[in-house]
């Protein structure tokens, strides 16, 4: 794999896709299910349309014709959801998740202000929304941390009702993970529902799942583009793509840590893992570790790691710590994973990053899981303008104007002169009839 360096990096790192790439492999299956090469875009505004038109019946007959099956009922029954179980190991492992997150989250302030002033009262009041929308992905494998990265936050936030939609297996049963880690959230409603007629059910409402404020949580290639297609009816938290990572690295890092780290995120499919080094010794020690490394996972993880390795990995000689971090706001990454004798130093200057993993001993990995703050974060370089979920994703902020009329006297004047500037002469005289 070749090392880039000066321009050559600029230039591969600042590069972005404008529109989602479509593998082969979607065209052919839509080729199958429908007997045309459906654009992912024209199959899916099908479905929206079909879900608006026919509801219910519509989440039913895609459930069993894109997942399989056709469940009885589409909402998992209280009965069902009390009687979920798991290994212990892994009930306290979500538990203990749980906790973290919720800890981070209560940090972060929930509440609007006032401010009472010689000429009145300005401030904000924060409302929750009234219900959320959770879309858990489970195709290749039931994302439970999701669950618990999303919704946490939205509980902070005061939202009292929740709905949780993922995909069900072929016997129309949701992975007993997903069923405990909602059980200890609070969570009662939860859906077995898919791509995007998940995504329509939540945006429209049908006879059994209700509508909702916003939608949230990661998906596949069709699922993006659904929350993409149905903004404006409902609100959306992002369009999360591909996951990918950026190490940066200096002499003093350990070959074997960060072959380790670009590899738990080149695992994702379609994931793009970047290393950026001061060092080319360690470059070319991280190339070796990783073909290593590569060889000791499992299928089909090493295939999928391999891909993203293969097509789609950075490697980057930077002549200074200067420049690696210029190059890593250049990309924003969705992380940044700080490797290098003094990570900690580094940190005040990062700029643009979904989020940020400080020294060896907090590897990304951990952060999928329960460090605390959530995974969902801004991906493609959109961490330049977008912020990982918060509580703040999950509220509405109504500005609040209580002005006396002291400060109508000050003030007044000067915002009807504005108002006859931009012709609006009736704003002008609802201003001055409350002037003396």
């Amino acid at each position: 794999m070749n090392i880039l360096h000066g321009p050559d990096a600029r230039a591969a790192l600042t590069r972005r896709f404008s529109e989602i790439s479509v593998p082969e492999s979607v065209l052919e299956r839509n080729e199958q299910l429908y007997g045309e090469r459906l654009t992912p875009e024209q199959v899916v505004e099908r479905i929206l349309k079909d879900v608006q038109q026919r509801g219910d019946a519509a989440l039913l007959d895609w459930t069993e014709r894109l997942d399989g099956s056709r469940p009885e009922r589409l909402e998992v029954g209280a009965d069902e959801l009390a009687a979920a179980t798991v290994d212990p190991e892994l009930h306290a492992a979500l538990r203990l998740a749980i906790q973290r997150v919720r800890d981070f989250y209560q940090r972060q302030p929930a509440h609007g202000f006032l401010e009472h002033g010689e000429g009145g009262a300005l401030g904000q009041l924060v409302r929750p929304l009234s219900r959320v929308g959770i879309y858990v992905p489970g195709g290749l494998a039931p994302l439970v941390s999701t669950l618990i990265h999303v919704a946490v936050p939205a509980q902070v936030a005061g939202v009292p009702e929740i709905i949780v939609t993922t995909p069900p297996d072929r016997s129309g049963q949701i992975h007993p993970a997903i069923l405990v880690a909602a059980r200890e959230l609070g969570i009662r409603r939860v859906f077995r529902l898919g791509g995007a007629q998940a995504i329509a059910a939540l945006a429209y409402g049908t006879g059994q799942v209700p509508g909702v404020d916003k939608i949230a949580g990661p998906g596949n290639l069709f699922v993006v583009i659904a929350k993409r297609m149905v903004f404006g009816q409902v609100g959306i938290e992002s369009l999360p793509g591909p996951t990918e990572t950026l190490v940066l690295a200096d002499d003093a890092a350990d070959a074997r840590f960060v072959a380790a780290d670009l590899l738990a995120q080149a695992e994702h499919l379609g994931a793009e893992p970047v290393l950026v080094s001061t060092s080319r010794e360690l470059l070319v020690a991280v190339q070796a570790e990783l073909g290593g490394q590569l060889e000791r996972l499992p299928e089909p993880n090493r295939s999928w790691a391999r891909d993203s390795v293969d097509s789609r990995m950075k490697i980057v000689l930077a002549e200074s710590l200067d420049e690696a971090l210029d190059l890593a706001n250049l990309y924003a990454p969705e992380h940044l994973c700080l490797l290098t004798r003094d990570p900690w130093a580094l940190l005040g200057r990062v700029q643009r990053a979904g989020g940020v993993f400080v020294g060896e001993d907090s590897m990304e990995a951990l952060g999928d899981y329960l460090a605390g703050p959530s995974h969902v974060m801004p991906t493609g370089g959109t961490a330049r303008f977008m912020s990982p979920v918060n509580v703040r994703d999950f509220q509405n902020i109504i500005s609040v104007v209580g002005v006396n009329r002291a400060e109508l006297q000050r003030i007044g004047p000067a915002a009807a002169l504005l108002a006859r500037v931009e012709g609006l002469e009736a704003h002008a005289r609802a201003i001055e009839s409350r002037l003396d």
